[in-house]
């Protein structure tokens, strides 16, 4: 009886020792779990089975046990039964994950949003496009190539192409269709990016300026620029890493207001020098346009006036930290047409059927390459000048995000093309390379 009394308290040590050392990770896992599931469910309007069986379905996340709460919109995950995490969702602002003892502003008044054009055809409105067979396409290349992309490896949820404004082909995998919203994760960067580029076309902002924070005025950050920022250049501390207790989960799952966790960060290198992808750099960015404007209000609306529902991106909604700010490094959901919407902005050169939102400028120097990225990232834009997609040309570029979010820009072959998934591991070079050889 002594024995199995030693043994029993052998093993309860053992467990409390795993316990206090996995406790934080357990806080991340319920934290994602809670964020995703009330996101997925109350923004993307998917129901908890489809949800538990796709998005939050993968190791270690599918260890949390999820639950929603129909009436206060609220989504709560638990890890193990050791540790819960709630989030909320609130109209206009999306789902929010929430921190003990944290009460949201009930006064805070939602953006504003123009109404959707559903008459003109798309691209340029909501209207289901017209159908366009181009003599120069065969089709059953294309479709071979799309194929490909649906397989158990590659788990592609859409692909869409668009030739010369026409969608020449659309694919949704079981359960999603033209309505269903997806998660952009980093291609969420680019939004963020581009609302610089509409206000430096307008005069409203220098992004050579120093960037403006009286927190780096006294030492060698007071350097930094907006312009070392947007190309993730500064020479900041920043770790970006999903499987561990990290920077960046902490930011995203554990800070109520992720603007300010990069601001107290100090170098580990030289500014323009140092490439170092940070999503903490994006959301510091996302502070630096609400120092733009007088109220929160203006701030929380410009996104969507200045760009968003300016090119009819309607379905889209940034969602915000705790605070109200946006968390523009990871939380845009939109319908894949209305992600390709972008990549058509960018594709124009800021051109949005006669509406200039940019210049030819603003498109050259987001896509050009940072120095010591390896020609690999522009201003919050992916790139391949370096050749990383040896068949591809060395002009395109991209939005990237997690999981394998994608809009491919081909400024030469006139296409945009979307791949949105749950991998990052399928052949774009393979996928892009097939797409262009579909042309005649």
């Amino acid at each position: 009886m002594r024995i199995i009394k030693r043994g029993l308290l052998l093993l309860f040590t053992i467990l409390l020792l795993i316990g206090f050392y996995n406790y934080p990770k357990l806080n991340i896992l319920a934290g994602y779990s809670a964020k995703m599931t009330g996101s997925s469910v109350f923004l993307a309007e998917r129901d908890l089975v489809f949800t538990d069986s796709t998005d939050t379905n993968f190791s270690p996340i599918n260890l949390a046990t999820n639950t929603i709460n129909e009436e206060n919109k609220t989504a709560q995950s638990s890890a193990l039964g050791l540790l819960k995490r709630t989030s909320k969702y609130r109209e206009g602002f999306g789902n929010v994950l929430l921190v003990d003892g944290f009460e949201l502003d009930s006064n805070m008044k939602k953006p504003t949003r123009s109404k959707p054009d559903d008459t003109t055809e798309f691209p340029y409105g909501n209207a289901e496009p017209k159908d366009s067979v181009f003599a120069n396409i065969d089709y059953d290349k294309l479709n071979s190539t799309v194929d490909e992309m649906f397989n158990s490896v590659n788990k592609t949820r859409v692909i869409l192409v668009i030739y010369k404004d026409k969608i020449i082909t659309e694919r949704y995998d079981t359960g999603f269709d033209k309505n269903s919203k997806f998660l952009g994760w980093s291609m969420t960067k680019s939004i963020t990016s581009a609302l610089f580029g509409v206000l430096q076309s307008k005069g409203l902002i220098d992004v050579n300026d120093k960037a403006p924070f009286e927190e780096w005025s006294n030492d060698d950050r007071k350097d930094i620029t907006i312009h070392n920022l947007l190309q993730m250049n500064s020479g900041l501390e920043w770790d970006e890493d999903y499987n561990t207790i990290s920077d960046v989960t902490k930011m995203l799952f554990l800070t109520e207001d992720v603007t300010k966790i990069q601001l107290g960060k100090q170098l580990i290198g030289k500014p323009n020098e140092t490439w170092n992808y940070s999503s903490g750099t994006t959301n510091l960015l996302s502070g630096i346009l609400r120092k733009q404007f007088d109220t929160h209000q203006k701030y929380l609306d410009f996104w969507y006036s200045g760009l968003i529902d300016r090119i009819g991106m309607n379905s889209m909604t940034v969602e915000t930290d705790m605070v109200g700010n946006y968390v523009g490094s990871s939380y845009a959901w939109a319908t894949a047409r209305d992600w390709a919407k972008l990549g058509l902005l960018y594709l124009h050169d800021g051109n949005w059927n006669g509406d200039s939102l940019f210049d030819k400028d603003w498109v050259k120097y987001a896509t050009t390459p940072t120095p010591t990225s390896d020609g690999w990232y522009g201003a919050q834009i992916w790139l391949n000048a370096g050749g990383r997609y040896s068949d591809v040309p060395k002009n395109m570029f991209s939005f990237n995000g997690y999981q394998g979010q994608n809009v491919f820009i081909l400024p030469d072959q006139d296409l945009v093309v979307v791949r949105l998934g749950l991998t990052k591991n399928a052949d774009v070079n393979n996928f892009l390379s097939g797409v262009m050889n579909s042309f005649k």
